[in-house]
């Protein structure tokens, strides 16, 4: 029967490669040339299977398994899974291990076979895979990426076409309400049954079944509302009273589950004070607009927050490869900048995203509190994203001129690493 599924398997995998593949454009690349365990995660169907595919067809001899399979994690004795890939594939160099965070106990299965001389190529769906933990699992050598949904940058090249800046535009309106799940941009699907869809297999299969939650009504209220409100700061109290989830310590527990199966994400309000900032409340964001729209955000009500929301998604995946964390700031008056780059030890870049600066009160209030930050983080390089102007401002408050870089968000998104 294994080799059955395993042959299966094989069929399915090779119908995938000839499907219609956008290059990724990753920060960084993974070098099948090493012994290195190579570890590919991220959100459910953001691509990473077929990245790999593609990555792993051009040594020419290796063997696949996805693990989102039932029969397949239900078999006790793993030597059997091999013995099943090598009558398929013959004596493979590589394999190709999709979805692992599946199989019981696979951080030893995948050690001993890297012992054994086999070259690994891994892929999940929980931000642990990317954790430090990941060191003490995988006690051999790794190097982990992460892959996100199509970026706007991958986005425009659905269309081989050039586009001029106008067409830019308008191709950022719509990617920042659909998002860059890539199949129901590149199939005639229906993209909000989809997504809908793929958020509640996300609920089940990587946190209500894999962590035994009873409270099921309470985790999705809890989700939805998050997704809902991205862009927003949350608090455990806050949040309790607005779901099912009654205890401060369910929520923390719940919003954890919730960010391993990267469907959101948090960011700490910045402070010098490490028990300061703990204290602080924190602002949710979502690895995908399309999807928080499909989980009910009101893109029409609140195009800044989806600007915010791609910003942030660009960020984050910089801070995932280990370059740089980032937070946002807020003042003692309750002013803020969206994002707060800190590389090391050093604050490297304020970030400000504002959609419509067309209000001259609205361009003063964002480049204020851009200074005003500066002053107290010893930071000067300032940008504001906006949504039509690029120019480098001097603006003056108080006793303190700053030199404020102004930049359409598209042209900042297509130059993201």
């Amino acid at each position: 029967m294994l080799k059955d599924i395993v042959l299966v398997q094989k069929r399915e995998l090779e119908n995938r490669l000839q499907e219609i593949y956008i290059e990724r454009k990753l920060s960084d690349r993974l070098d099948l040339g090493n012994d290195l365990i190579k570890v590919i995660t991220g959100p459910r169907r953001a691509g990473k299977s077929f990245y790999a595919a593609h990555l792993i067809a051009q040594t020419g001899s290796y063997g696949y398994i996805n693990f989102d399979d039932e029969r397949l994690v239900a078999v006790e004795d793993y030597d059997e899974i091999i013995g099943a890939v090598k009558a398929v594939y013959g004596n493979p160099h590589y394999l190709f291990f999709d979805e692992v965070q599946n199989l019981p106990r696979w951080e030893m299965f995948v050690n001993r076979l890297q012992r054994q001389g086999f070259r690994m190529l891994i892929t999940g769906s929980n931000a642990n895979l990317l954790s430090s933990e990941l060191s003490t699992h995988l006690t051999g050598r790794h190097a982990a990426v992460a892959l996100f949904p199509f970026s706007f940058r991958e986005y425009l090249t659905i269309s081989e076409n050039q586009k001029t800046t106008t067409e830019k535009k308008d191709a950022l309106d719509a990617y920042m309400e659909q998002g860059g799940y890539p199949e129901p941009l590149l199939k005639k699907i229906d993209r909000r049954d989809y997504l809908r869809s793929l958020l509640q297999s996300t609920l089940y299969k990587d946190i209500i079944k894999r962590f035994k939650i009873r409270s099921v009504q309470g985790i999705e209220d809890l989700t939805f509302y998050l997704m809902s409100n991205i862009a927003r700061e949350y608090s455990f109290n806050a949040l309790a009273g607005v779901t099912k989830c009654r205890s401060v310590h369910t929520i923390d527990k719940y919003i954890r589950y919730i960010q391993e199966a990267y469907l959101v994400f948090s960011l700490p309000r910045f402070s010098f004070k490490v028990k300061s900032q703990a204290g602080y409340n924190k602002k949710i964001y979502c690895t995908d607009n399309g999807l928080a729209v499909a989980a009910g955000f009101r893109f029409s009500e609140n195009r800044g927050a989806l600007y915010e929301n791609l910003v942030a998604i660009a960020l984050k995946k910089e801070e995932i490869s280990g370059r740089s964390s980032i937070f946002y700031w807020k003042s003692s008056n309750n002013e803020e900048v969206d994002f707060v780059v800190k590389e090391g030890l050093h604050v490297s870049r304020l970030i400000q995203v504002c959609s419509d600066i067309s209000n001259p009160q609205t361009m003063k209030r964002e480049m204020r509190a851009l200074v005003k930050a500066s002053q107290e983080l010893n930071c000067n390089d300032l940008l504001l994203l906006n949504d039509r102007v690029d120019s480098m401002e001097t603006f003056k408050w108080q006793d303190a001129q700053r030199k404020i870089r102004l930049m359409p968000l598209w042209q900042w998104l297509e130059e993201e690493k």
